[in-house]
């Protein structure tokens, strides 16, 4: 992981500010949660980092990189969704392993990365079911599980163990 830098952004939608020159830094190794009310700008300030959003002004700095512009597969991130975005025509394994494969890697990696995934998230034996077929809570695993097998320099979390009962909060937390 690298240093995470934004540096005075803004967003607008129309005339409502949903950042208003919002910087902050998150060095290596750390962890860091943004809190605030509803609709105060957690969400964006998270999509801008992932290269969802694009901010009409400041700048989001990876290490030295300037990565403000930067199209969101050249960032080395990954983000759970608050509503998890998984593919429903796509199998377990097929979402979580939607990284892999458009970073070409080979299909015995794919399988074992995926394996690793699904351990790490007490999901064994599920590779086969689609979304539809899972619980909110298992679904919000396989998100989780899809953001971590590809190893990335940030992980960003919009709410990601919020459907998840106590003990499965604490076992994830804990890993």
């Amino acid at each position: 992981m690298a240093t995470l830098r934004t540096e005075n952004l803004t967003k607008k939608y129309g005339t409502l500010k949903a950042l208003d020159d919002a910087s902050l830094t998150v060095h290596e190794g750390e962890l860091m949660a943004v809190l605030g009310p509803s609709g105060s700008g957690k969400s964006t300030l998270v999509r801008a980092i992932a290269g969802v959003v694009k901010p009409d002004c400041g700048r989001i700095l990876l290490g030295d990189r300037d990565i403000t512009f930067e199209r969101p597969d050249r960032r080395n991130t990954a983000m759970v969704f608050q509503s998890y975005a998984l593919w429903p025509h796509m199998t377990v394994m097929e979402n979580i392993s939607f990284g892999l494969r458009l970073r070409k890697m080979q299909p015995e990696a794919v399988r074992n990365n995926v394996e690793w995934a699904l351990n790490l998230v007490d999901l064994p034996g599920l590779e086969k079911r689609y979304p539809r077929q899972l619980s909110g809570g298992q679904q919000q695993r396989v998100a989780l599980a899809r953001a971590l097998v590809v190893d990335p320099k940030i992980l960003l979390l919009d709410e990601p163990l919020s459907n998840l009962d106590a003990k499965i909060r604490y076992r994830l937390r804990s890993r």
